[in-house]
C-alpha cells in the first residue's frame, strides 16, 4: 500500500502516521490485554466522583462523615473568579484555546526539560483525566506495566484520548468545575471546597486573589507548598502563582503588589481534630447501615450518602454531659479505694499475679514480638517496659507523660467506662447513644458491642413471666432461704441465694413490694414457680437476643446482655406491650437530596396491653414501696415536679462488677451499664460499687438538664393510664416498716446485687465471670 508513494520522505511520513492511529487504537481497545483500562464515553458522561458520606442528627446537624477522599462537590457558580483565574494563569495559559491536548506546550516543555528547567505540559483536561478516571493506576494499566518507557508512553496516549472525549462532552466551565471538585489539596482534602473551609474557613465564592493563589498554587506539590506545615514556601509559591495572575491580565500590578505582602492569613477554625468526626454514634450508624448498603451496593465511603439519625442533638449533649459529670467522680472514688494497690482481683479479693503477662499476651503486637525476637521473653520484657513519650486520657483532658507499655496496661485498666442509649418507645426512635467516656482513647462501644452480667435489672422478666401466667402485683411470697436443685450438663446442682444483705426478713411481701426492694429470695421462688426456662423465653419475646442459659440464677443477671439489648426489651413495656426493633436511621438521599430509602418502626406483639401496664406499675415501686431500690433519685429535686412519676430498675452483679440503671418516664426508656473493661477490676463495697451508686446517679443528673430543657420535648407527667381493662388486682399498699420519710427510704436502699452462699463458683451459673 505505501509502495504506491513514490516519495521516500512522504512514504515515511504516512507509515508514521498510520503507525500512530494503528497504536491508538490498540490503545483504546485494550487490544490483547496489553494497555489495560481507557474511559469510554458511558464514563465520560457519567463520571464516578468518590464523594464522602454524612451523618446528620434528627434536628439537622452534622455529627460525622465516612470518606475516603474528604471532598464536597460545588458548581461553577459558586466558585470564586480568582480561583479560575489563578488556575488557568499557572497551569494551563492557552486552556481556552486548546481542544484537550496542547501539542505547542507538549513540545516546548519536553525542550524546557533536556535544557535543565523541568515543567508539566499536561492540560487541565489532561490532568482531569488523570484525578477522575485514574488511568495511571496499576489496575487501569494492562500487561505493558512492565515496561517503564512504554508504561508513560501508554498512559500519556491514554491521557489524550481521555482529553478529548471529556472536551467532546463537556464545555470549559464543566471542565474546570470537574477539575476542581477532583483535585488533591493536601491535608485530606479533595475538592476546592473542602480545601477553602480547612484552610481559610471560606466558601469557594468568598476567597480573596491571594488566598486562591495559595491553593492553587498547592497543585504543584502539595506537601512541599502546605501552607500549614512549610508557611514559607508557600508564601514563595503563592507570590509565583499572583505573578502569572498579573502577567496574563487576572490581576493589576498594584493588586500583585499589595498581594504579595500580604500574610497567608489561614484560619483553622473549621479544621476538626478528627476528620471523620468519628464518634461511637458515626460507627453505630456504619454497623446498623452495613446490610442495607451491601443489599442496595451502596459504598457508604464513596457514594455522598446522606443519613439522618434518630438522635437527638440536645438530649445527646445531656447525657454526654451527665456521663462527663458522674463518671469523673466515680473514677475519683474508684482510685481512692484501692489507691497504689493493683485492683484486678479474684472473686476471694486476692490479686492476680499474672494479669499483666495476660494483658501483654492479649495485645495484637505480642505475637508480632514471639517472631521478631524469636521466642526470647527476657527481649519481649524489654519491649514492654521501654519507655516512651505518649499521651493518655485523663479526665482534666490529655496528659503528656512518659510511660512504658506495661505502665499503661496499668494506667487504662483502671479507667471505669460507661454505655448508654435513650430510646422513645412509641416511635422507636433512638434519641441518646453514648458508647463509652471517650472514643478516641476507648472506641468499644458498651452500648451494643459490649455484654455485661445485667444483674438485677434482668428480675423484671421473672415477674413478667409471673403476672402472664396468673400472678397478679398482688400476690405474696415470705422472704425466706431458698434452695433450689436444678440440672445443668446432667449433673445435679443446688442453687442458695442469698439476699444482697445477707439477711432476710421472713416477711410477707406482694410482688410489687419484692421487686421494688430487689429481693433475691423472692424472685427465685418465682423463678422457680414459673420457669426458668420460661423467663428466658419472655426475655427472648422482649427483645433479648444474646443466647440466655436456661438456669434459676438466670432472673438475678447471671448471663451476659448489652445495652442496647435491655433498652429495647424494656422499651416493650412502655409500648402496650409491643416489641419494636430500633431505628437509628430514618432516611437515607443520594447527594441532590433525593430519597433512597426510608426506615420505618417495625412492631411485633410480644405481650397483652394489659400485663404491659401491670409492669409499669411494677416499675414505679422502685420509687413507692419500702426500701424500693430507685428511691436515689429522691437527691434530684428536678425530677419531681408536676406529679411526674419514674420507674426504675437498679442492678449490679457479683463483687460490684458491673453496676446497672434502667430508667422508665412516661417518654423514655435509658438504660445505662458502669464498669471497668476488665471484670476482675471492681469496687470493693455496696457503698461504692452497686448500680444505685455509679449507674442511677447518671440517669437521674441526664434527666434532671432534660426536664429544664423547655424546648427538649419532654415534659414532667404521670405514666399513662391503662390502655385496657384491668382484670388483675394490684392496688395493695406495703405496709411501712419506718417512718414513711424519703430520706429513710434511700438510707434503707439495700445492695442490689447477685450473690450466692458460700461465696460464687466461677463455674456455677450466677458466679462472677
Amino acid at each position: 500500500m505505501f509502495r504506491r508513494i513514490k516519495n521516500q520522505y512522504l512514504r515515511y511520513f504516512a507509515i508514521f502516521i498510520y503507525t500512530i492511529i494503528i497504536f491508538f487504537c490498540a490503545v483504546e481497545l485494550n487490544f490483547l490485554w496489553l494497555f489495560g483500562y481507557t474511559p469510554d464515553m458511558q464514563d465520560i458522561k457519567s463520571p464516578n466522583m468518590s464523594v464522602g458520606s454524612q451523618v446528620y442528627t434528627a434536628d439537622g446537624k452534622l455529627i460525622g462523615e465516612y470518606y475516603r477522599e474528604n471532598r464536597s462537590p460545588v458548581e461553577y457558580k459558586e466558585i470564586s473568579p480568582s480561583i479560575v483565574n489563578a488556575l488557568v494563569a499557572t497551569e494551563d495559559v492557552r486552556f481556552y484555546k486548546h481542544g484537550g491536548v496542547d501539542f505547542f506546550s507538549f513540545f516546548t516543555s519536553i525542550l524546557s526539560t533536556a535544557k535543565g528547567d523541568k515543567r508539566g505540559g499536561s492540560t487541565i483536561t489532561q490532568q482531569l483525566a488523570k484525578n477522575l478516571y485514574s488511568t495511571r493506576k496499576r489496575k487501569s494499566q494492562g500487561l505493558l506495566r512492565h515496561i517503564p518507557l512504554v508504561r508513560t508512553l501508554v498512559s500519556k496516549c491514554k491521557e489524550w484520548l481521555t482529553a478529548y472525549k471529556i472536551e467532546h462532552v463537556y464545555n470549559k466551565q464543566e471542565i474546570l468545575t470537574l477539575y476542581l471538585n477532583t483535585v488533591p489539596f493536601g491535608n485530606n482534602s479533595f475538592g476546592i471546597k473542602t480545601a477553602t473551609l480547612k484552610f481559610f474557613d471560606k466558601t469557594p465564592d468568598a476567597v480573596t486573589p491571594a488566598e486562591a493563589a495559595t491553593l492553587i498554587g498547592m497543585l504543584k506539590a502539595t506537601s512541599t507548598y502546605n501552607p500549614i506545615n512549610n508557611p514559607e514556601r508557600s508564601v514563595e509559591r503563592r507570590n509565583t502563582v499572583l505573578s502569572q495572575m498579573q502577567k496574563y491580565g487576572y490581576i493589576s500590578a498594584a493588586e500583585y503588589n499589595n498581594d504579595i505582602k500580604l500574610p497567608i492569613g489561614l484560619n483553622l477554625s473549621y479544621v476538626e481534630n478528627d476528620s471523620h468526626g468519628d464518634s461511637y454514634i458515626r460507627e453505630a450508624v456504619e454497623r446498623w447501615l452495613k446490610k442495607w448498603c451491601k443489599d442496595n451496593d451502596y459504598d457508604l465511603y464513596e457514594d455522598g450518602l446522606k443519613i439522618y439519625t434518630t438522635i437527638d442533638s440536645r438530649l445527646q449533649q445531656y447525657a454526654e454531659e451527665a456521663v462527663a459529670e458522674k463518671m469523673k467522680m466515680l473514677q475519683k472514688r474508684f482510685d481512692n479505694i484501692w489507691g497504689k494497690k493493683n485492683p484486678w482481683r479474684d472473686s476471694k479479693g486476692n490479686e492476680i499475679e499474672d494479669f499483666l503477662l495476660k494483658a501483654e499476651q492479649h495485645l495484637p503486637i505480642y505475637k508480632m514480638l514471639l517472631a521478631k525476637y524469636h521466642g526470647d521473653t527476657t527481649q519481649i520484657n524489654q519491649y514492654f517496659e521501654k519507655r516512651k513519650r505518649m499521651k493518655v486520657f485523663t479526665w482534666k483532658g490529655e496528659k503528656d507523660t512518659t510511660f512504658s507499655s506495661v505502665d499503661s496496661i496499668k494506667y487504662y485498666t483502671r479507667i471505669l467506662n460507661t454505655g448508654m442509649m435513650t430510646i422513645e418507645p412509641s416511635t422507636g426512635k433512638i434519641k441518646v447513644w453514648v458508647g463509652g467516656i471517650n472514643h478516641k482513647y476507648f472506641n468499644y462501644d458498651h452500648v451494643n458491642q459490649s455484654k455485661r452480667q445485667a444483674g438485677s435489672t434482668f428480675k423484671p422478666f421473672a415477674y413478667l413471666t409471673a403476672l402472664d401466667n396468673g400472678f397478679t402485683p398482688c400476690d405474696k411470697f415470705t422472704d425466706q432461704p431458698v434452695s433450689i436443685k436444678y440440672k445443668d450438663g446432667g449433673k445435679e446442682q443446688v442453687w442458695a441465694p442469698n439476699n444482697a444483705d445477707f439477711k432476710f426478713s421472713y416477711q410477707e411481701m406482694s410482688l410489687r413490694w419484692a421487686m421494688g426492694k430487689s429481693v433475691n429470695s423472692i424472685t427465685a421462688q418465682v423463678t422457680e414457680k414459673v420457669g426458668w426456662d420460661k423467663v428466658v423465653e419472655y426475655a427472648h419475646k422482649c427483645g433479648i437476643e444474646s443466647p440466655l442459659k436456661a438456669v434459676p440464677s438466670v432472673s438475678l443477671g447471671s448471663n451476659d446482655v448489652s445495652v442496647y439489648e435491655m433498652v429495647r426489651a424494656y422499651s416493650t413495656f412502655l409500648n402496650k406491650g409491643e416489641k419494636i426493633d430500633p431505628l437509628l436511621v430514618t432516611r437515607i438521599t443520594d447527594q441532590d437530596g433525593n430519597t433512597l430509602q426510608e426506615f420505618a418502626l417495625k412492631t411485633e406483639r410480644a405481650i397483652s396491653e394489659e400485663v404491659a401496664w401491670l409492669m409499669l406499675y411494677m416499675f414505679r415501686g422502685g420509687m413507692e414501696e419500702p426500701g424500693g431500690t430507685s428511691q436515689a433519685l429522691w437527691e434530684y429535686p428536678g425530677l419531681w415536679k408536676k406529679d411526674n412519676q419514674i420507674g426504675g430498675k437498679t442492678g449490679t452483679s457479683s463483687d460490684y462488677v458491673d453496676g446497672w440503671y434502667m430508667g422508665i418516664t412516661k417518654d423514655l426508656v435509658t438504660g445505662i451499664w458502669v464498669g471497668a473493661d476488665d471484670r476482675s477490676v471492681h469496687f470493693t463495697t455496696s457503698e461504692s460499687g452497686e448500680g444505685s451508686h455509679t449507674a442511677l446517679p447518671i440517669f437521674g443528673s441526664f434527666m434532671e438538664r432534660v426536664y429544664a430543657d423547655k424546648e427538649s420535648g419532654y415534659t414532667y407527667g404521670p405514666f399513662p393510664k391503662p390502655w385496657t381493662k384491668i382484670t388483675k388486682s394490684y392496688d395493695c399498699p406495703s405496709p411501712r416498716i419506718s417512718a414513711d420519710t424519703t430520706a429513710t427510704d434511700s438510707l434503707e436502699m439495700p445492695v442490689d446485687t447477685l450473690n450466692n452462699t458460700p461465696p460464687p463458683d466461677l463455674n456455677q451459673p450466677g458466679g462472677n465471670p
